[in-house]
C-alpha cells in the first residue's frame, strides 16, 4: 500500500469518526449514520490495501 493511500484512507476514517461524533452531539442520525458508513469504507479499502501488500510480499518471496 502506498502511504498516500495509507494517509487518504486513514483521513477518511477520522473524518467518518468526526461525523459520527457530531452526530451523536447534535442527536443527528443521519449524520451519524453517514459516519459510521464513512468508516466502515475506509476500513474496507485498508483491508483490500493489506490484503495486496500480503499477496505482492508472498509472490515477491518465491
Amino acid at each position: 500500500m502506498g502511504l498516500g493511500d495509507k494517509i487518504q484512507n486513514k483521513s477518511e476514517e477520522v473524518v467518518g469518526k468526526a461525523k459520527e461524533a457530531t452526530g451523536k452531539a447534535t442527536n443527528d442520525r443521519s449524520l451519524q449514520a453517514e459516519g459510521v458508513k464513512d468508516q466502515a469504507a475506509a476500513n474496507a479499502k485498508q483491508a483490500g490495501e493489506k490484503a495486496k501488500d500480503a499477496f505482492k510480499d508472498a509472490t515477491d518471496n518465491k
